[in-house]
């Protein structure tokens, strides 16, 4: 007995034993992301699946592009035959030569810092990593690598990007050879740096936002300054170009960063002095490869929730355009950047009931300034379009004068921001004393009021210089944009069924053109009635006379939109 219970206790811790060296044998294994790897089957599946898609997709890529050939064979022949006339002839553009050449390295600056600022922007609700919300929501979620994943569609936008360089590379070469300042294929080849090395320094840049919340903060808080920065870029564009060059600052420019390094070969090439050029396409090359490799590094770690919302935003922004909401589209992106940081300022709220919207008005610019500076970069934009347009005679006045006055709609469209919304949802206006219609009139006063005020500032260079008249006619400008604007913001939802409207053609259907003529009625409406007015005034002299009529049209076409903005208020509020 004792025999047998002993063996039984060996037994027993023989298998204890062999069961503890297996457990240690599990515990000693290492587990590693290889085990529960899926990526490559993951991926197979999907390419399997997706092949029907695929197709179809290439399908309606190819006729899209027909499409477009189509159009642009149809209505643009003609003045592609005309531009190649223009350049076999050399069209008489030699004398611009030697002013463009003088603005190369402050032009490069330019194009450069507005480059890397909408790369940025971009990346507060897009950014070159972008997943659709399948994707988002089942790929990622399961064991595969997300650089499998992710960094493909980088490599996507680089690629997409890389196209877009090498196309204004092209364009950039046909206009030096049109100024007769370099032959096309020298001028393509010293445009080349630039369409290359550029586009991935603007990636790097979107990627390391995307990644980053904390950079995307920084972009939002020092876009104002970095719009500042471009105004004075362009003031020394211009001044350039009119032979006052500031020679210490644009050898800063041409060796203080890629911007610089991308105008030196073209600075030698239109026989600028450059003479360190290759030694700056040497180091922009090397900036470039290294910003891709390390965008193509951050793209593989863009947090999943950055990616969430943008995959968000991009379906939104998609729905719009498809439906042509562009309203709906713009609010998505808003909405994804960021765009409306609000400061705690008050104003003393009136007595009168009367006064009630444009003290609202009122502070809702002050606590977004950021309208406020758009205001003023557009009204600028119209002071400096508005000198040639004045000056010149025939279709390029009239040109002139059209980018003046859509310069000015605009600056006043973005004092008109309120007025939209109140009518992006009507229910809004629950808190007004007044009938919907009366209070979307309110919202004219305001920008009316300020638009007048920065008709008079864009104003007073060219009454200082001798045109006094001025200060009368560029205010008067400011109530038909303002109404134009009100307008606008009551159109109601998109009238899709006039893009099927009219019988079809050989060169097309009107019903796109139907459409945009109804989508851009008030500025058409405003901006034509001015053009026509001080068009034909200017052809007989400008003087006091131009006042009073310009006031005559204004409040002509100011009483006409204010009353479609009535009427389109009462029917937004039916539906």
């Amino acid at each position: 007995m004792n025999i047998r219970a002993e063996n039984a206790v060996n037994a027993e811790n023989t298998a204890d034993t062999a069961e503890a060296l297996a457990e240690k044998e599990v515990e000693d294994e290492v587990w590693t992301e290889e085990d529960d790897d899926r990526t490559e089957e993951t991926l197979r599946w999907l390419r399997r699946k997706r092949r029907a898609h695929h197709r179809r997709r290439r399908r309606d890529t190819a006729v899209f592009v027909y499409s477009v050939a189509l159009a642009a064979v149809g209505y643009g022949g003609g003045c592609t035959a005309r531009f190649l006339h223009s350049l076999r002839i050399s069209a008489d553009y030699g004398g611009l030569g030697g002013h463009v050449q003088h603005t190369l390295p402050s032009l490069f600056a330019v194009l450069t810092l507005a480059l890397a600022l909408v790369a940025a922007r971009d990346a507060l609700w897009r950014g070159p990593v972008v997943v659709d919300g399948p994707t988002m929501a089942w790929l990622l979620t399961q064991p595969v690598r997300r650089a499998a994943v992710l960094r493909p569609r980088y490599r996507m936008s680089a690629a997409l990007s890389l196209g877009t360089g090498l196309l204004m590379g092209l364009v950039a070469a046909v206009v030096l050879q049109v100024i007769r300042l370099a032959p096309f294929g020298l001028a393509l080849l010293a445009a080349l740096p630039a369409a290359l090395c550029l586009p991935p320094l603007a990636l790097a840049l979107g990627a390391a936002v995307e990644r980053r919340p904390e950079l995307a903060r920084r972009v939002r808080r020092l876009t104002p300054y970095a719009a500042v920065m471009l105004a004075l870029l362009a003031g020394q564009v211009a001044l350039a170009f009119t032979g006052h060059r500031l020679a210490v600052l644009e050898w800063a420019e041409l060796w203080s960063g890629p911007w610089g390094w991308a105008a030196q070969p073209v600075v030698a090439a239109t026989g600028g002095g450059a003479p360190g050029w290759p030694v700056a396409v040497a180091l922009l090359a090397a900036v470039a490869t290294a910003a891709f490799w390390y965008g193509h590094r951050d793209a593989a770690h863009v947090p999943g929730a950055q990616l969430r919302g943008r995959a968000a935003t991009m379906s939104a922004v998609a729905s719009g355009m498809s439906t042509l909401e562009l309203r709906a589209a713009k609010l998505a992106v808003i909405n994804a950047g960021g765009d409306t940081p609000r400061r705690s300022m008050g104003l003393p709220a009136p007595r009168s009931r009367h006064l009630i919207v444009v003290w609202r008005d009122l502070l809702a610019l002050l606590r977004t300034p950021g309208r406020l500076g758009r205001a003023l970069a557009w009204g600028a934009s119209g002071a400096t379009a508005a000198g040639p347009g004045a000056g010149l005679s025939g279709a390029k006045g009239v040109l002139g004068l059209v980018a003046a006055l859509l310069c000015g709609y605009f600056a006043v469209g973005a004092l008109a921001e309120p007025a939209r919304v109140e009518s992006d949802d009507a229910r809004r206006s629950a808190w007004s004393p007044f009938r919907f219609r009366t209070l979307m009139l309110h919202h004219a006063i305001v920008p009316a009021a300020l638009g007048a005020l920065l008709g008079v500032l864009a104003a007073v260079p060219y009454a200082l210089s001798g045109a006094p008249w001025l200060l009368l006619v560029m205010p008067l400008c400011a109530p038909p944009f303002a109404a134009a604007a009100v307008f606008g913001a009551c159109r109601g939802p998109a009238r899709t069924d006039l893009m099927f409207m009219g019988a079809s053609s050989p060169t097309g259907a009107p019903g796109p053109f139907l459409f945009a003529a109804w989508y851009a009625t008030g500025p058409l409406v405003a901006v034509g009635g001015l053009t026509l007015t001080l068009h034909s005034t200017l052809a007989h002299g400008a003087g006091a006379a131009t006042a009073g009529r310009v006031a005559l049209v204004a409040a002509v076409v100011t009483s006409l939109l204010l009353f479609l903005a009535a009427r389109a208020a009462n029917r937004l509020v039916k539906h």
